[in-house]
């Protein structure tokens, strides 16, 4: 039950993935990826590599005869000797306000979790948390819930719960456990007087299993509306190097983490490396005008 979800450093480009009250609101099908390697060069006693490496795909559309938007969500997310396989269905339910939208949304969740049992060297022989047939796995069926407020292009805000009914099953000799997880995000674009050409994007994501506390305090400066670079602080794990750059439909992005907790102090983690690419295709199809005479009225 120590495990929590996955995590990453592109929060602010990737809040289909923890609401789904954000799926259709870009008035665009977009889709997302990231791909991420954490804590490397973390390994075990007999040096093999044991670092979480986390990948992940999201796909979301505006559906207006359905008064919302909806979305498809994949992931893999591998820590150690466990594996957990991913699928995600979310609807959400859009309202016009008056200087926004705001998408109020459900999910159902598959999670495959997967344990190979032959891997691990229990420092107490026979501990039942650690023994198993080698391979087990079992699927755990969950939902989500959320909201999430859209001003324009100006400001965002949402809160979320996953993981709500906290799945429990039996791997091997023990029950292993989902945990819930409460997301509260919020950012906001503003442009640099007397320099238009440049936006600052400050954002704050608050998570926790209600066990524990994790806080990511980011900004991004954008140039242009195509290329853009920002740090970000993860309190007591990391600092966040971003960069990245749009070019028509197209955004993708690179960051580096700096460990700062006692992994990286202690050698054992060399950083964190994270990849992003997102392609958004707009539903605004520009009307050619066309002019025609009426005889009438020469």
């Amino acid at each position: 039950m120590g495990q929590q979800e996955a995590q990453f450093s592109h929060n602010m480009f990737n809040n289909m993935a923890i609401n789904p009250g954000y799926a259709g609101l870009r008035n665009a099908i977009c889709a997302t990826a990231l791909a991420r390697q954490q804590w490397v060069g973390f390994r075990d006693e007999e040096s093999n590599r044991t670092n979480p490496e986390t990948y992940s795909f999201t796909v979301d559309a505006p559906l207006p005869f359905i008064r919302g938007g909806l979305a498809l969500g994949f992931l893999q997310d591998q820590l150690g000797y466990e594996t957990a396989l991913g699928v995600k269905l979310a609807y959400s339910y859009h309202l016009d306000l008056d200087y926004g939208t705001m998408g109020i949304g459900a999910q159902l969740g598959f999670l495959d979790k997967r344990f190979d049992f032959a891997q691990f060297r229990p420092i107490s022989e026979g501990d039942p948390a650690l023994t198993g047939s080698g391979e087990e796995s079992r699927m755990m069926i969950d939902g989500a819930l959320g909201v999430f407020y859209q001003m324009d292009e100006t400001a965002w805000a949402g809160i979320s719960v996953s993981q709500l009914t906290q799945t429990r099953r039996e791997i091997g000799t023990a029950d292993y456990q989902l945990r819930r997880h409460l997301y509260v995000s919020a950012g906001y674009n503003y442009p640099i007087p007397g320099q238009p050409s440049f936006v600052v994007s400050p954002s704050i994501l608050f998570k926790t299993d209600f066990g524990s506390l994790q806080t990511d305090i980011n900004t991004l400066v954008t140039y242009r509306e195509r290329f853009w670079g920002g740090l970000s602080y993860r309190i007591q794990d990391a600092a966040v190097v971003l960069l990245g750059l749009t070019f028509e439909q197209i955004s993708i992005g690179y960051s580096y983490d700096i460990t700062l907790s006692p992994l990286g102090r202690s050698g054992r983690s060399w950083g964190s490396h994270e990849i992003f690419v997102q392609y958004c295709f707009s539903l605004d199809i520009d009307r050619i005008q066309q002019q025609q005479r009426n005889v009438r009225f020469l």
